[in-house]
């Protein structure tokens, strides 16, 4: 129930409701282009350990389960770009950004800093990386460094894969009435929904099923670390929530 809850919660924050200017969508994006960055480093860390990925090469794992991974990174990673081509979900984001004005300077800098070899803290701090979306960064690291494999699979699906439809129609629907050149961002957001609504979303729960195998205490602790993630994002739609309304009232 109370993973359910924490759900609710998510799909109906008022944060979407508070997408009414331009302004506003530029705050939301400036903050959450990180968490779409970390969501792609949270799958790399699943496609690594359950794949071959190491020179020479031998087969890991469960053949259905590197299917699951490698078309769910083939999307993520190389989708269809609006213009003819391919590009990864975070390049289409910075475009979006790029399109509607929003501010990409901080979030380009921390790529590049991570580039150089700084770690994902000290980029964070030197890119000026906004509170909330630190915060939500850091805890993901920490599940890519520390969970096992299964609690990592269950985050994706369900803190990810499986929420990311919900909260975003939302979000679509009050952007058709926007007049801004959000025309990018809204070919993101119906990407997300068309893949992780359908495709994506069954191979993740597969792919966690595969990896639970019904044994009872993985299960527990995949239940405990989805109402985790549920949490790392109910306090980041807060943060983004408070910017939004002090920048107004500013």
């Amino acid at each position: 129930m109370l993973v359910q809850s924490s759900k609710d919660q998510l799909v109906h924050h008022p944060m979407y409701s508070q997408m009414s200017t331009l302004q506003d969508i530029h705050v939301f994006m400036e903050s959450h282009v990180y968490a779409v960055w970390d969501f792609m480093s949270l799958l790399k860390s699943l496609q690594r350990d359950l794949t071959g990925m190491s020179h020479p090469w031998l087969p890991v794992g469960s053949p259905t389960t590197r299917f699951f991974i490698n078309e769910i990174v083939l999307g993520e990673e190389s989708d269809v770009h609006p213009d003819g081509g391919y590009i990864s979900h975070f390049e289409l984001y910075l475009l979006a950004m790029d399109q509607c004005g929003a501010n990409t300077q901080p979030v380009r800098q921390f790529i590049e800093q991570l580039r150089q070899g700084v770690d994902v803290n000290t980029a964070m701090i030197q890119a000026q990386v906004p509170e909330e979306s630190k915060e939500f960064v850091q805890a993901t690291m920490h599940c890519i460094a520390n969970k096992s494999l299964h609690e990592r699979a269950a985050l994706f699906t369900f803190g990810r894969e499986d929420l990311i439809p919900g909260m975003f129609i939302s979000m679509v629907e009050k952007l058709k009435n926007n007049g801004a050149n959000l025309d990018t961002f809204v070919y993101y957001l119906k990407r997300h929904i068309e893949l992780d609504g359908d495709h994506h979303g069954q191979l993740s729960t597969q792919m966690t099923q595969e990896l639970v195998n019904g044994d009872p205490q993985k299960q527990l602790e995949v239940d405990t670390i989805i109402e985790w993630g549920y949490q790392q994002r109910l306090k980041l739609w807060g943060g983004i929530s408070n910017r939004i309304n002090q920048i107004r009232q500013n």
